[in-house]
């Protein structure tokens, strides 16, 4: 069986979105949106989670708990919050899924927030 390097383990990376108007950073669904995101950052394991994915390595599971004092069902729990907010993709199969940032979810997130 072959072996999947990192960069295998993570879907490639998205098109970067298109320009956002003010118009989509302001509004009821900008609220909502920025709530979920501030929600989704608001546990310190997402935090530590996040910022070892940005080094750009993408990582399965196991490798982000030997990381983290959490247990694997916790950090896959985390991992699931991130990945619903759209700041973590995921790609693989079975039981090798590699997790990366989203970096079009980050960029959403600081705009969001840089108007606040």
């Amino acid at each position: 069986m072959k072996r999947q390097s990192k960069d295998e383990l993570c879907c490639s990376p998205g098109a970067p979105s298109a320009e956002m108007t003010l118009r989509s950073l302001e509004g009821a669904a900008a609220d909502d949106e920025l709530a979920k995101l501030a929600k989704a950052i608001g546990h310190p394991a997402r935090v530590r989670i996040l910022r070892l994915l940005s080094r750009k390595e993408a990582r399965v599971c196991s490798q982000i708990v030997d990381e983290l004092p959490l247990a694997q069902s916790t950090v896959s729990e985390h991992l699931r919050i991130l990945k619903k907010a759209g700041l973590v993709r995921s790609a693989g199969d079975g039981a090798r899924i590699g997790y990366c940032i989203d970096f079009n979810g980050l960029r959403r997130l600081k705009a969001l927030t840089a108007i606040i």
